[in-house]
């Protein structure tokens, strides 16, 4: 069968896509404080740069979406993308932001070098229009709801707005209550759109409400599931880390330590790389 032909999407100075070696995208869930996001990033950045792997920081300002009221958000916009810029400043990395509203897509833009579409709002049309038009590559969590081919309909209302920079992220899929599991075809079938495919190996390991105000996770499955993406064949590989995940905000159970992110980036390589060799 045919292959379409599979884009490069440039993150900042970071290229992406299918057939190119992995990038990673990697950070804690929420910015919880200066401090701790500084510092995270900067631990981040000397733990990439001596294994020569790609890495684009991620960062929310707010978490929309937390099971309970009482959940924390983070710092809102305003202190939120000041730091981010400052972080880019100092390190010199590509970031990408969520946004949860089309309001924010083009502040979000003057600092994010990509925009992230959370999986609950994925078929939100106004939000992947205001995303679309504010210029910057776009990541796209598909939603836990969706099928892999209906990621066909995303795609179609960003390039709308002209815009085919444009990234689809698999993290799990609602496997009856409180459950995720994850269908290793769907970056298979969302790679045949020739979109870069990243997979989220620590969102796909969430139990959403499991704790009842506060969702769970298995982390222990964090690395074997991305080995298995790896092998497959994806752009990036998501995670989220945290310097001690026990204290984390937000989704500390699914959340990967920190010191332990060089031993799995260099498993994830291996993989990707044998997996890459034999494609050609």
């Amino acid at each position: 069968m045919k292959q379409p032909k599979q884009r490069i999407v440039k993150v900042g100075d970071v290229a992406i896509g299918n057939a190119l070696p992995v990038t990673f995208i990697a950070g804690p869930c929420v910015i919880e404080s200066e401090k701790l996001y500084k510092d995270t990033a900067r631990t981040l950045k000397k733990q990439f740069s001596k294994l020569g792997a790609k890495l684009i920081l991620k960062a929310s300002f707010d978490k929309a979406n937390r099971t309970s009221i009482k959940g924390f958000r983070g710092v809102g916009m305003e202190d939120g993308l000041r730091i981010l810029a400052e972080v880019k400043d100092e390190l010199g990395l590509p970031i990408v932001v969520d946004v949860h509203d089309p309001s924010q897509a083009q502040p979000v833009a003057e600092v994010a070098d990509m925009l992230q579409v959370p999986a609950f709002l994925c078929r939100q049309t106004d939000l992947l229009l205001a995303c679309g038009r504010a210029g910057k590559p776009v990541n796209v969590k598909k939603g836990q709801f969706l099928a892999p081919w209906d990621v066909t309909n995303i795609i179609s209302k960003i390039e709308s707005t002209g815009n085919k920079d444009i990234l689809l992220t698999e993290r799990g899929t609602t496997f009856g209550y409180g459950n995720l599991v994850v269908d290793m075809r769907g970056l298979e079938i969302m790679k045949k759109t020739g979109c870069p495919v990243v997979f989220d190996c620590t969102h796909s390991v969430q139990k959403p409400g499991a704790m009842g105000t506060a969702t769970g996770g298995d982390v222990e499955f964090v690395p074997p599931l991305a080995r298995a993406a790896a092998a497959v064949g994806v752009s990036a590989v998501f995670f989220e880390t945290h310097p001690d995940p026990s204290k984390a905000l937000s989704d500390g159970p699914n959340s990967l330590p920190l010191d332990e992110a060089p031993d799995f980036v260099k498993a994830v390589m291996a993989f990707d790389r044998v997996s890459k060799e034999l494609a050609k």
